[in-house]
């Protein structure tokens, strides 16, 4: 074992492979897990080292739940506080775990407010309470003022450090201003300028600063009217300010329009990604999925959608049973059917998906309801004159029978018309009723097209063909 112990402290430390760019490829993922089996630490110090706090927590994502362990405990020194705010919210929770009080606490101290508030948002209150007890009072208090705004608003997002004048200062004096003060926000884009009472009245760019002359007054070269938003307001209206506006960055005020913080572009970058992505998985139904999250749990966000998926599904049963004596007599209706229902779901998922994210852009708003409403039954109409051209030469042709061709093909058209139709309807009728339509919207309209699919095509063809 001796002669083991010299021949490893004698092997040259190894060198970390020169990162792939952008992200952490998988033969790195690899590697490091690896050397967590071989206790080859110098290789883990030598990589982390290389990566940037984004690609530190690409890392720690990738790696099993035993290998996460090992590489916070072998290289916790090295993790990045920034990386720990680029986690998934389940994996992020699992390295807390992982780490002291203090560290949390240190990792904190480097991190602007909202950030940190991220960090322990999701801890117990004695466990949040020991991290914040670790940290300076300064910042503690900043912390703990993000932690008082609610989830997903304005006053988590902002942070508390920006650059304020009053508007009669010249631009020498800001800039004398800004070069003398140690406590500048470590990324800023704008000064802004406010009056007595630490209300906003303008904003002035960077540039425009540093190009204008030293005795002009900073009220001769401000931008007038600048954005406000109010500490309370949700992240995604932030997100589409941020978006109408092409804002870099915007004042957060409370409710007397008082100065109280600042919303940076990179901020609302990330909240944007996660919006997007809950409306995405809202609409199957999943709602907060994660890849990192527990069997049990994932089962139990999911059964609940299932069942309901089971009730509606009985409904569409009870049409064709309704019309279970006209299968009877022709076989090729309960071979055909599903093709009716099928394809109305996927034209209704098609304007559904769009309506959705247009209602969440706020490009379909009640103004202009109608209109999106016709056009969608337009394009459902031509949809389903194609697809009953389609279907029913085929069916005419391949069962001999042109009336059961007449039937399937009417049937679609039908179906794509009510399917585009609900698409639209359906989430502005939850909007209204103050309900996410990424939530329930997919349920109800499989349901309506199911249900008109069936009892259109089994309908007609008891009508026509018996």
């Amino acid at each position: 074992m001796q002669n083991e112990e010299a021949d490893f402290d004698q092997r040259p430390v190894a060198e970390a492979p020169e990162p792939s760019p952008y992200r952490v490829s998988e033969d790195e993922v690899a590697q490091v897990a690896e050397a967590l089996r071989t206790d080859d630490t110098a290789f883990i110090h030598a990589l982390l080292e290389e990566y940037h706090a984004a690609d530190q927590a690409d890392l720690i994502e990738q790696l099993s739940s035993k290998n996460r362990r090992k590489l916070i405990e072998v290289a916790r020194d090295l993790i990045e506080p920034e990386a720990l705010t680029e986690l998934e919210e389940t994996v992020r929770d699992e390295v807390i775990e992982l780490l002291e009080p203090r560290e949390i606490a240190a990792a904190m101290s480097e991190l602007e407010a909202d950030d940190a508030a991220y960090l322990i948002q999701d801890l117990d209150d004695e466990d949040r309470r020991q991290v914040l007890d670790a940290m300076p009072v300064d910042e503690r208090a900043d912390v703990e003022a993000a932690l008082a705004y609610p989830e997903e608003t304005a006053g988590r997002l902002m942070q508390r450090d920006f650059i304020a004048v009053p508007a009669y200062w010249t631009v020498g004096q800001t800039i004398d201003y800004m070069r003398d003060n140690e406590d500048l926000p470590e990324d800023f884009y704008e000064i802004f300028v406010i009056d007595a009472k630490m209300k906003p009245i303008g904003s002035v760019p960077l540039n425009r600063l540093l190009r204008a002359k030293r005795p002009v007054k900073v009220e001769d070269i401000m931008e007038l009217d600048p954005v406000l938003i109010n500490a309370t307001t949700d992240q995604e209206e932030v997100a589409y300010l941020f978006k109408q506006y092409d804002l870099i960055s915007a004042l957060v005020v409370n409710e007397d329009n008082r100065l109280l913080g600042v919303i940076m572009v990179d901020d609302v970058v990330d909240v944007i990604h996660d919006e997007a992505q809950e409306d995405i998985l809202l609409l199957s139904g999943v709602s907060d999925a994660s890849v990192h999250e527990s069997v049990l749990w994932t089962v139990r966000t999911r059964l609940p959608w299932l069942v309901v998926n089971l009730f509606t599904a009985a409904m569409a049963a009870s049409v064709i049973k309704m019309f279970d004596a006209t299968i009877e007599q022709m076989v090729a209706l309960a071979v055909l059917m599903p093709m009716v229902a099928s394809m109305g779901g996927n034209a209704g998922t098609q304007a559904l998906t769009v309506a959705v994210r247009a209602l969440g852009t706020k490009e379909l708003t009640s103004a202009n309801a109608l209109r999106t409403i016709g056009r969608e039954a337009a394009v459902g109409s031509l949809n389903g004159a194609v697809m009953a051209l389609m279907i029913g030469t085929a069916v005419g042709l391949y069962f001999s029978n042109w009336m059961l061709g007449l039937v399937i093909g009417s049937a679609m058209i039908v179906n794509l018309i009510i399917a585009a139709f609900a698409g639209v309807m359906v989430p502005l009728g939850l909007t209204k009723a103050g309900v996410d339509p990424a939530v329930a919207s997919g349920v109800f309209v499989t349901t309506i097209t199911d249900v008109v699919g069936f009892f259109a095509f089994l309908g007609l063809a008891a009508l026509i063909l018996l």
